[in-house]
């Protein structure tokens, strides 16, 4: 671990970075045109003390999640995140397969987008990062680790997962995750990360199997579902997905189908992310 390199580097990327590119304010008393270290803590998820030893030097060796973190909340590029991790003593994540950071500059759109609930995605349904007004709506699910990072896999072993869809579209939510996972897995014929997810589906799921079997191919770009939030009730959304050139990582864009969506999405942003009991009225 290289500590005045990486504490260096922090300081710069921070100071670099005007607030308006993360969303935030800058206001007219700012003393530097970059975030505060408080901000680039609330952006990561982590304590301004540990974001102050990193800069001074004096911190432990950072983990990979928060390095991940990091890289997210300072809007490193690709070549940037190799950097920090390669500092803090770390391997960096593959180029490519299923343990990718969100690229920069979709981030920077999540920013942009402000109202419109908004996730990039892997191209295998992995959530690499959401605006805030999409963890209103689905909540984070940036956190899941083995398996239950892919919405396919929590789909087909966990019931609670379903709760979301309406029983009436949950058969061609499924089918429509097999289909994908199946063009992912044409495309990236024989990668171990596609094969060993397939296969433990088959085995833990005879639902998915069946459907497997079947062979229904399609990827996912233009969708309208419903989903169904705790707070608000029913939400009927269109779906819209922009592909990156390699296909490795999707932006997904949801927006309002109908008026009554519409007042129950402004109805979510001012409840915020307080809690409320379970069983909002449909």
């Amino acid at each position: 671990m290289q500590r005045e390199q990486l504490a260096d580097f922090l300081r710069r990327r921070r100071e670099a970075i005007r607030p308006a590119e993360v969303g935030l304010t800058g206001g007219p008393r700012r003393r530097t045109a970059g975030l505060r270290r408080e901000e680039v803590a609330m952006l990561a998820g982590m304590s301004v003390d540990y974001v102050v030893r990193l800069e001074q030097g004096r911190s432990s060796q950072p983990s990979v999640q928060l390095l991940g973190a990091l890289a997210r909340a300072l809007r490193l590029s690709d070549d940037e995140r190799d950097h920090l991790f390669h500092l803090a003593g770390h391997r960096p994540p593959p180029a490519d397969g299923t343990a990718r950071l969100a690229r920069a500059g979709l981030v920077r759109v999540l920013d942009l987008l402000g109202d419109a609930p908004a996730l990039v995605l892997s191209d295998l349904g992995e959530i690499l990062a959401q605006n805030r007004a999409a963890v209103l709506l689905t909540g984070d699910h940036t956190g899941f680790s083995g398996d239950r990072r892919y919405p396919v896999y929590r789909w087909f072993t966990e019931p609670a997962a379903r709760a979301t869809a309406p029983p009436e579209e949950r058969d061609r939510h499924a089918r429509e995750l097999v289909a994908d996972l199946r063009a992912t897995a044409g495309r990236r014929s024989g990668d171990p990360a596609v094969t060993g997810l397939v296969e433990r589906l088959r085995a833990a799921s005879t639902d998915f199997r069946r459907l497997w079997d079947e062979h229904e191919v399609a990827v996912r770009r233009t969708d309208q579902k419903t989903l169904l939030h705790p707070r608000v009730g029913r939400l009927l959304m269109n779906c819209e997905t922009l592909v990156t050139p390699d296909q490795g990582q999707q932006l997904l864009v949801l927006t309002p189908a109908d008026a009554k969506t519409r007042e129950r999405l402004e109805l979510l942003r001012v409840l915020g992310t307080q809690e409320f009991p379970a069983g909002a009225p449909d």
